[in-house]
């Protein structure tokens, strides 16, 4: 492979068996070589215009594979140890599909809270949010007690019509009989 690459892309597909190779024999490992492969790869893709004609392209691809070799084992010193999270089985993560579903009840909610009235957006605010006391919020809102309870049964069930939650079965609605 002494010859200037024509294409640079069908060089580097040529020359990957050997790449892969060299990588393997320098980190031992294939998950690494595969990454050091793609990152010389990335890497003379990016850079062909600095290949020089007349040179070897597999010498060029191999000090590529080198320095990149060279950096990635650099950073893990002054990393320090890490783990391979696949051999963690200890470790919890997200259900995706659980984060989102969360994340869009919360908009409906909070688009239902925009749609209310400000005396009923105010008292579930304070009440179910900042987690103020009837008396307290009452305080704030400079009404009598019976008022702040009135407003906050009023407002949960204007935000359940909202968000499409339809009252429990047996539950009182506020309404009365």
């Amino acid at each position: 492979m002494t010859s200037p690459p024509s294409d640079i892309g069908d060089q580097l597909i040529a020359f990957l068996p050997n790449m892969r190779r060299f990588a393997l024999s320098l980190s031992r490992a294939p998950d690494v070589a595969d990454d050091l492969v793609q990152q010389a790869c990335e890497r003379a893709l990016a850079s062909s215009a600095s290949f020089e004609l007349g040179t070897r392209f597999d010498a060029w691809m191999f000090r590529i594979i080198r320095n990149l070799w060279i950096d990635r084992t650099r950073r893990q010193k002054t990393a320090g140890p890490s783990e391979d999270v696949y051999e963690r089985h200890d470790l919890m993560g997200e259900d995706g599909q659980q984060v989102a579903d969360a994340r869009q009840e919360l908009s409906s909610v909070r688009d239902a809270l925009e749609a209310m009235p400000e005396d009923q957006r105010a008292i579930i605010m304070l009440v179910c949010v900042d987690d103020l006391s009837y008396r307290d919020a009452a305080e704030v809102l400079n009404v009598p007690i019976g008022t702040v309870m009135s407003r906050l049964a009023r407002a949960r069930k204007r935000l359940a019509e909202l968000t499409g939650i339809n009252p429990v079965p047996g539950r009182s609605t506020g309404a009365r009989d």
